[in-house]
């Protein structure tokens, strides 16, 4: 982050139920309704949002709930409601939820890593071990927090999905994916560059879902250029 408050940005990390250190209560709730919250607690009524995965799916569709309050979007490796998930990555979702229901909690963030930090076409040994630990963190503590209130969840729905609003968003966006991420992101990934007029889409090179761990400086240099141009 010290990348973007160098350049005189405001930056604000939302910290997601079930993911961090907010609480997570029985329950559901709707991260969208969540980060609306966040955004009227703060005061903060033009934003550029950045999301990565998960996150980016909450940023475009805050886009389209609020474009009035959206002055960039940025989408990392974003999924959609609606994605058709490949034999693959099914498979894989259900692997690690059957390890987890065993209580073996390691494997299923070792499953969760070769999926997603390793990506497809690369071993562990072909991947940063610090990046490699410090996703293995993120996850472990996500999947400590959501068993340990095991009948919350995100609750939202989204009516009609964002895959037939594309072309609804206005501000100038930028569509970022990692080379080596899974074929599902990278389909995503043109199809939402395709649907958002005059959205901008970069790859980087030798990475799979966490280019902007993997690869900061070259995040940060697309992503403050991007802002840059976009601000002016």
């Amino acid at each position: 982050m010290e990348a973007f408050t160098r350049a005189a940005y405001r930056v604000v990390r939302c910290d997601m139920r079930g993911f961090g250190d907010s609480e997570l209560l029985p329950g559901p709730f709707s991260n969208l309704d969540d980060l609306e919250a966040l955004l009227g607690e703060l005061e903060l009524d033009r934003i550029a949002l950045v999301g990565a995965s998960y996150g980016g799916r909450i940023a475009l569709e805050l886009t389209l709930t609020h474009p009035e309050r959206v002055w960039a979007l940025v989408l990392v490796g974003s999924g959609l409601r609606d994605i058709d998930w490949s034999e693959d990555v099914t498979r894989g979702f259900e692997e690690e939820e059957a390890v987890i229901e065993r209580g073996d909690l390691e494997a299923a963030v070792e499953l969760n890593l070769r999926m997603w930090v390793d990506g497809p076409t690369r071993t562990a040994a072909d991947v940063d071990p610090e990046v490699r630990v410090r996703v293995a963190e993120m996850q472990r503590r996500a999947i400590e927090v959501q068993l340990a209130v095991a009948d919350a969840g995100p609750g939202e729905e989204f009516d009609p999905p964002a895959s037939t609003r594309l072309g609804e968003v206005a501000c100038p966006t930028l569509v970022l994916v990692g080379e080596l991420d899974q074929p599902d992101i990278l389909r995503v990934a043109d199809q939402i560059a395709d649907g958002i007029p005059d959205a901008r889409k970069a790859t980087i090179p030798q990475t799979a879902h966490v280019p902007n761990m993997e690869r900061p400086d070259e995040f940060n240099e697309l992503v403050l250029g991007f802002l840059s141009a976009a601000r002016s």
